[in-house]
């Protein structure tokens, strides 16, 4: 999308044009969905709106002039206003409507030169009094002193301001990557989400052993559904025979070697390894510090299967990936290859830190997928990260059925894109539930 917002404005608008001031700061503070509607404003604009995939769309305003050279920034791929101008271009709504970018934009201020200089030169009174109490409000005290100070030293008359109506966290240590102070500022806006949303009470679990067994009797639903949910052709009777290594017994070279034959080969190695964490876990030991160790193990096993017989490059076992992938029909794109790894040791840290079962299950399955470290994958990993967390509730291993994947896919987008994580809180505790009360649905359950 951000692709072809830059090349459409350039060859409609040339060089005079720039996305609006709060997609500006979307930008600049690591986020990775763009509106609704993308609001660009250009000197030729006409006030019309595009229609765009995944219901989106571009609205061209017309306005008189441009921003100053150095009010504008190269960001992500786009024209935007630089941080400074764009946090003094800002509706006053933004910051009640979108909370989360403006604390992580006043977090990422250095100092307050450059937003001075627009302030004064703009002789914006009001703006520099919202300006100061939002920073005041985020813990950075001396930033908003100094805007005072500067501002009613060119005589004017400042009154201060919180725009914010909710409390907002410190933005004094942000993390240095903007992506990763993203996603440590959605963790805690969203664990609070998830222990209200989540009704599944905590269970007591029996010895390691009856735990990893009742998780054995769930494996060919689980493989079946994961795999179909993923797109894979596969069945149950599929599945059972590569698990118990009958799979080729008098089959067709090209049989042994088919995509889908291998994938269940690889989700049965990946699903060994995850027992393996499971009872290092089950055992005591903390999930993060397990998944920290163990990730790499599990994502070769998903894939060494389909290396061995040439179906994917043996490049692919490398580790994070290298290139920028993308989600059809969703308004979130994952972070670019260089955030991959900082976010990824970020997610271990906030793993190994937390101390809700709940939060650690919907919040590392939604992370994971959100950061989408792979090339391929992430799903089916995603879902087994899940599962090792729930174990820490007591909770069954749990099976996300292929009947329910677009309202799965939909709760990912809806946390993604909008950041609210109950409607995927809600559905996960509901599976939860399900497998307590009914134990896990046949294979082919639909």
């Amino acid at each position: 999308m951000r692709h072809f917002v830059r090349g459409y404005c350039d060859e409609r608008f040339g060089s005079d044009w720039y996305i609006n001031a709060e997609l500006s700061l979307k930008v600049h503070t690591g986020s990775s969905t763009l509106a609704r509607q993308i609001q660009v404003n250009a000197l030729k604009g006409t006030n019309n709106a595009l229609t765009l995939p995944a219901g989106t769309s571009l609205f061209d305003l017309r306005v008189k002039e441009m921003p100053p050279a150095d009010h504008l920034s190269e960001t992500q791929g786009l024209r935007a206003l630089s941080l400074e101008a764009a946090l003094v271009r800002a509706m006053p709504n933004v910051w009640q409507a979108d909370a989360l970018t403006m604390q992580l934009a006043l977090g990422m201020l250095k100092d307050t030169s450059a937003i001075n200089r627009i302030l004064l030169d703009g002789d914006h009174t009001t703006i520099a009094g919202r300006i100061a109490g939002a920073l005041r409000a985020v813990d950075r005290a001396e930033l908003a002193d100094e805007v005072l100070k500067t501002m009613r030293s060119a005589g004017h008359s400042i009154v201060e301001q919180n725009p914010f109506d909710v409390p907002v966290q410190s933005a004094r240590a942000l993390p240095e990557s903007p992506y990763c102070a993203r996603i440590k500022a959605m963790w805690e806006l969203m664990r609070e989400q998830v222990m209200k949303a989540w009704t599944t009470p905590v269970r007591t679990q029996g010895t390691p052993k009856e735990y990893l067994d009742e998780a054995e009797v769930r494996y060919l639903a689980d493989a079946y559904h994961s795999l179909s949910i993923e797109g894979y052709q596969v069945t149950p009777e599929m599945i059972d025979r590569v698990r118990k290594g009958t799979w080729g017994s008098g089959d067709t070279e090209r049989d042994r070697q088919e995509r889908n034959a291998m994938a269940a080969k690889g989700y049965f190695e990946a699903h060994k390894a995850v027992r393996a964490s499971l009872l290092r876990v089950l055992e005591g030991q903390n999930p993060g510090v397990r998944l920290r160790t163990d990730l790499q193990a599990w994502y070769l096993a998903l894939w060494s299967p389909s290396v061995q017989v040439g179906l994917v490059k043996p490049s692919e076992l490398a580790g994070w990936r290298g290139s920028q992938v993308f989600i059809k029909n969703a308004r979130h794109t994952p972070l670019p290859p260089e955030a991959v790894r900082d976010a990824m040791p970020l997610l271990f840290d906030l793993l190994e830190a937390e101390t809700e079962p709940c939060v650690r299950a919907v919040l590392g399955h939604f992370v994971f997928v959100f950061i989408h470290p792979y090339m391929d994958g992430n799903g089916r990993l995603a879902r087994c990260i899940m599962n090792l967390m729930l174990a820490t509730g007591g909770w069954p291993w749990t099976v996300v059925t292929l009947d329910i994947r677009d309202e799965y896919m939909r709760a990912l987008d809806a946390a993604s894109s909008d950041q609210d994580i109950k409607p995927f809180t809600r559905l996960l505790s509901s599976l939860v539930q399900a497998q307590l009360i009914d134990g896990p649905k046949g294979p082919a359950s639909s």
